[in-house]
């Protein structure tokens, strides 16, 4: 691949993941483990020898993400360790984004001095709620007075941070949202996601939902939640770049912008995705089967999909219209796609627009703020 290759084949991102967590909280689907803590130094070793086979050769990036799981589930001298492999194997350029997630209750002033020291320049803390039961609600394993001890450690050593919220928990109202948000602005973020609740299939709060064991709010109240953080947030001076994401300007996710361009990426550890040179892949989620395998000097990639040029094109569009203020500029997309997006996607973009749920001023198309209501069925159509 040549070094001057285009973003959306030449990777200048990564992610990294790791999975150990104190406890699977019920709305989680993604690749992470409870009672696993023993597996961490052997997982490091596996981490690291997948990276060197996927990357052959030290490759620098504009922007590094660490998810879990909880990355802060390691101690501090596997931290160091993490971190060293991460600078050894991802050289970071000048002015790139270096982010790490935590959990509020894992953080401690050692840990945050092993992120700070490697250069980690931005932490994402997985608040969630500040409601107690809505956080049990949630099976989250922290309590609300831990995320404000976590900002107070994460303010004066890192430049960016950002918090997670949820909304639409079982049980809550407009009431305790507008409360989470009060309890979330008084702290000063410069970057929130906020998500409404997704019910996964297969997590246990997907089970309990099937069992009757939880009532979903209703979704004139989740509607009134969503649009009550794009008001407050907004008159906060946290704009929305993206349907779940606001930030103040220059604070946007570095490594998310990638994901919303289509653009390629690493993806390194259990369960991970990675799209280079229009293949993307995914690890196994299976922890013994992961080590076993890379333990063997095998590959650890399970599903793998080559999109070809009219899928890429489609799939980029839908990526590109969840991007809020930027949406789909039409030369950008032919020059990153090789399709006229009129000509891909034009009786689509005519219907919405005629329903008021895109705007289209002749060189972008964005969705307009009834569409962010709707930017499921919007981006199905468009896929």
């Amino acid at each position: 691949m040549r070094a001057d290759a285009p973003p959306w084949l030449l990777p200048r991102a990564a992610y990294v993941h790791v999975p150990f967590c104190a406890h699977k909280c019920g709305y989680c689907d993604f690749a992470s483990l409870a009672g696993s803590d023993h597996l961490a130094d052997r997982y490091l070793d596996a981490l690291e020898r997948e990276t060197a086979a996927k990357l052959g050769e030290p490759r620098e990036v504009d922007a590094i993400f660490v998810g879990g799981g909880t990355p802060t589930r390691l101690d501090a001298r596997q931290l160091e360790r993490l971190t060293g492999m991460i600078r050894r194997w991802l050289p970071l350029t000048s002015g790139g984004e270096w982010t790490v997630e935590a959990n509020p209750g894992t953080l401690d002033e050692a840990k945050a001095d092993v992120l700070a020291a490697a250069g980690v320049d931005r932490v994402s803390l997985g608040a969630q709620s500040f409601q107690p039961r809505l956080l049990q609600a949630l099976e989250r394993n922290h309590a609300p007075e831990e995320v404000g001890r976590a900002v107070a450690i994460v303010r004066d050593r890192f430049p960016r941070w950002s918090l997670d919220l949820i909304f639409g928990v079982p049980g809550s109202d407009v009431d305790d949202w507008q409360a989470d948000l009060d309890a979330t602005l008084a702290l000063g973020p410069s970057h929130l996601s906020c998500y409404g609740l997704v019910y996964e299939k297969g997590t246990a709060l997907w089970k309990q939902l099937q069992r009757g064991e939880v009532d979903p709010v209703e979704e004139e109240a989740e509607r009134r939640m969503y649009e009550l953080v794009m008001d407050r947030l907004e008159s906060a001076g946290l704009l929305m770049y993206e349907i779940s994401n606001y930030a103040r300007p220059g604070h946007e996710s570095r490594h998310n912008l990638v994901y919303w361009a289509n653009d390629a990426y690493w993806g390194l550890g259990l369960g991970a995705a990675q799209y280079v040179d229009g293949l993307r892949t995914v690890n196994t989620r299976d922890m013994p089967a992961y080590l076993k395998r890379i333990e063997a000097g095998e590959s650890a990639v399970g599903p793998s999909e080559h999109l070809g040029p009219e899928e890429h094109a489609r799939e980029t569009a839908m990526l590109m219209l969840r991007r809020i203020q930027v949406g789909i500029d039409r030369d950008d997309f032919r020059w990153r796609t090789g399709f006229d997006l009129d000509a891909l996607i034009g009786p689509v973009i005519v219907r919405f627009a005629a329903e008021g749920l895109l705007e289209d001023d002749g060189r972008r198309i964005r969705l307009t703020r009834e569409g962010r209501f709707l930017a499921d069925r919007v981006l199905c159509e468009v896929v």
